[in-house]
């Protein structure tokens, strides 16, 4: 059966940018994973990065690169090779490190105008002919020179395809030539390359030859025709020529022949045109610089109409779809209801409502008859979660079908399509009124009223809401209150917040004090104490100063609710009165906090007394003691401790280092028996050698610091200083060496750095040979002595 082409027009879709030139792209190369691309432009840019990872190579050239081609396998890392076409043909490898290694192939005979890379092997055109590179040793096979060197090759440009692996396709001009590499025989080689190329099929065509491409043993030429124009009998352009031959040793044999209408023709050239194909697919794209061509052996309607009549529905779809601008027998819609109506015969129904949103699309018409025919078989429930909810939206009266369809079998299914559908797709009030029908059944079903106070706050009937949510205490009442601003409704209802959360109501009630101040909340808590404290203890925390006007009451409170927080209280404010705390806390007998009330009051001494009559506790009262640093508690510490032999214990093991323990030995009775006696003398001792012990190794340390820096200093005082011709003499202000250097001087240069020629020194009147820098002298001893001392 003869074979034919067929047009089919497509719209091509950018799904990435990946980059962006101001000149003419002039070839993209692809490797046969899909993955790595090449791209060359007239700028001289070169760019091969992949489509699908962050790997990229770019290098620019000083001339326009024509063509590149990507390793077929360049997906794998021990393939990373790409060539490219100029004046030069480049290959580029990429060696250690991942850099990029370029290296000439081929270069001399004019620009390269055509490459093809497939497995090992690399075909190049250039002006003089077709050459095939072995990459696997590194050497050039074969040269097919040019047949008609009459034509120009930028304006007629080679054609180059591999039909296999060992099989090369080249046309020229109007030249077909197919030749096939073969290994050489081992006798044969010699100096010889292992590999030659021998030409099994040569032709001529009628016209000249765009693009060629394999079809199975068949060829694939586009061709470039020039015609006698009938009226003006001028050679003109005609539409190119989508021929399929049969290729012969000598000839070749025309299976069919298709005229293509392309935009533009009368103005084209040869050069214009190009045949590319998608292996494995039989599709032939023919580019055009205004049309694009795909060419394709089998009609899609054929291919539908066998998959219908196999209720292959799906696959139906999908090529439908595909080819939706080709098809003239079907329609995608008809083919999707056809599918939706099997399904649904089938019984699934979940996924004949699933395709319906991809099948009915924004026809509303369609979509309410669906729902009606769903409805007609108890199927409401299966099309309710792909109903449109938006753009478009169907009658009020098909959601309240599904609404009242759940409500009367589901009330969490209701429940959740109130929650994802938007309030304005039905008629709120019919709904609440159901809804409210059925909590007369069943007043205390948590799912109705939840779901009521959800289509309150459709309605904004925030407040009704409001009392819902918090009769369930919900945790949406906060999101409620903050998203519609409702403090104004809750003002009576603090207490409900704060037995509902009294944490969250806290914090959104000192969030909002604009809204509710601090005077309102704690006057709605005043009959909830320990409420109002979980807020002013809050409130204290977030801020010291702002609450201050009842820091009063919150020494109560905390005496009642929260004594743990009562002292770091009394501690941080700066605005409870004293008196009354102290008062409180004797009347509940705080010691701690008493004793801390009568520190802050001055009365250190009576703080101390408790400490020591109440709590018993001598560590406690010699850590306040040594906070007070007071030698007169001090001695009342000793007097009081004096005549208890624990109480001498303690302090014998920890007021080394505040007062001589000599003192409090002294005044121990003879015959007092004091526990641990010896321990404590013991430890008093050791504490009285470590101090030696530290203050030895301190004197240590800094002799020692003190030789390192002595013994730096004079090695640096040691060290030659440079005296050159920019030196001058402090003194004379003359440069300090003469310009005559056969002359002799002397020089005398201080380890300040200072330089005196020696005359101009002034002599010294003391009896020592050591002599000093006059300007550092006069600077260590005050302004002007040196001047003093030079006039005498």
């Amino acid at each position: 059966m003869p074979r034919t082409t067929e047009v089919i027009c497509f719209v091509v879709q950018s799904v990435q940018n990946f980059m962006r030139s101001p000149v003419k792209i002039n070839q993209i190369s692809l490797d046969e994973s899909g993955e790595y691309m090449g791209v060359c432009s007239e700028d001289g840019k070169v760019q091969v990065f992949g489509l699908y990872s962050a790997e990229e190579f770019h290098e620019t050239f000083d001339c326009p690169i024509k063509i590149v081609a990507v390793h077929p396998h360049f997906v794998r890392s021990h393939f990373k090779q790409f060539v490219t076409g100029g004046k030069k043909l480049l290959l580029y490898e990429r060696g250690w490190m991942n850099r990029w290694k370029p290296s000439v192939l081929h270069e001399g005979e004019g620009n390269i105008r055509n490459v093809k890379w497939r497995g090992h092997l690399i075909a190049w055109a250039n002006n003089m002919g077709v050459k095939i590179l072995d990459m696997i040793s590194k050497q050039r096979i074969t040269n097919v020179p040019r047949d008609d060197i009459s034509l120009r090759p930028d304006m007629y440009p080679c054609s180059l395809c591999w039909k296999d692996n060992l099989t090369l396709i080249i046309g020229w001009g109007n030249s077909v030539k197919i030749c096939s590499v073969k290994e050489r025989h081992a006798s044969e080689m010699r100096d010889l390359p292992n590999r030659y190329v021998e030409i099994v099929f040569q032709f001529d065509t009628e016209f000249y030859i765009s693009g060629l491409a394999p079809l199975c043993d068949q060829l694939v030429i586009l061709s470039y025709v020039k015609e006698i124009s009938e009226k003006t009998e001028v050679e003109c352009c005609a539409r190119p020529r989508l021929d399929i031959v049969q290729p012969l040793p000598e000839s070749c044999e025309e299976i069919s022949s298709d005229a293509l209408t392309v935009r533009g023709f009368q103005e084209n050239e040869c050069r214009d045109y190009h045949l590319e194909y998608s292996e494995g697919e039989s599709l032939f794209y023919i580019i055009s610089p205004r049309d694009v061509v795909v060419a394709k052996e089998r009609d899609q309607d054929d291919h539908i109409d066998w998959l219908l009549e196999k209720k292959k529905y799906e696959e139906a779809l999908m090529a439908a779809e595909i080819s939706q601008k080709t098809i003239k027998k079907h329609k995608i819609l008809d083919i999707g209801l056809a599918y939706i109506n099997h399904l649904v015969e089938k019984g699934e129904y979940d996924l004949a409502a699933r395709k319906c949103q991809k099948i009915l699309g924004k026809n509303t018409e369609l979509w309410e008859f669906e729902v009606y025919k769903f409805k007609e078989i108890g199927q409401l429930k299966a099309i309710s979660r792909y109903l449109p909810r938006r753009d478009p939206v169907l009658k009020p009266l098909i959601y309240e079908m599904v609404l009242h369809e759940f409500l009367e079998s589901d009330y969490e299914g209701f429940a959740t399509l109130i929650k994802e559908w938007p309030g304005d797709l039905y008629n709120n009030t019919i709904i609440v009124q159901a809804v409210m029908d059925h909590l007369k059944k069943d007043p205390q079903n948590r799912t109705l009223l939840r779901t009521l106070a959800e289509l309150y706050t459709y309605d904004q009937r925030y407040g009704k809401a409001l009392e819902i949510y918090l009769t369930l205490r919900h945790k949406d009442v906060f999101q409620l209150i903050h998203k519609h601003n409702l403090f104004s409704s809750i003002r009576d209802k603090i207490v409900l917040l704060m037995d509902f959360d009294s944490e969250k109501a806290v914090d959104m009630l000192l969030d909002n004090e604009d809204k509710i101040s601090i005077d309102r909340v704690v006057e709605e808590l005043e009959n909830r104490p320990e409420l109002q404290h979980v807020y002013l203890h809050k409130l204290f925390k977030r801020d010291h100063h702002k609450g201050q006007r009842y820091h009063e009451k919150q020494i109560s409170l905390y005496a009642e609710y929260d004594r743990p927080n009562l002292l770091p209280f009394l501690r941080d404010s700066t605005h409870c009165p004293l008196e009354k705390a102290l008062e409180i806390c004797q009347q509940r007998n705080f010691v701690e906090e008493t004793v801390y009330l009568l520190s802050r009051m001055g009365n250190s001494r009576s703080a101390l007394k408790m400490i020591m009559e109440e709590l018993q506790d001598v560590d406690k009262a010699i850590e306040f003691a040594k906070e007070q640093d007071d030698g007169e508690l001090w001695e009342d510490l000793i007097l009081y401790s004096i005549d208890k032999p624990p109480f001498i214990t303690g302090l014998l093991n920890n007021i080394g280092t505040h007062v001589d323990p000599i003192l409090l030995i002294h005044r121990i009775k003879e015959g007092m028996e004091i526990p641990n006696l010896r321990d404590s003398l013991v430890k008093i001792l050791q504490d009285y050698n470590l101090q030696i012990l530290l203050r030895e190794g301190c004197k240590k340390i800094l002799v020692a610091d003190s030789l390192s820096l002595l013994k730096k200093m004079h090695r640096t005082q040691m060290k030659g200083v440079l005296v050159d011709e920019e030196n001058i003499c402090e003194s004379c202000l003359s440069p300090i060496l003469p310009s005559d250097a056969s002359k002799s001087f002397n020089v005398v240069v201080f380890h300040c750095r200072h330089m005196f020629h020696k005359e101009c020194l002034p002599v010294s009147n003391t009896v020592s040979p050591v002599q000093f820098c006059n300007i550092c002298s006069a600077k260590h001893r005050g302004p002007g002595s040196a001047i003093l001392e030079m006039k005498k």
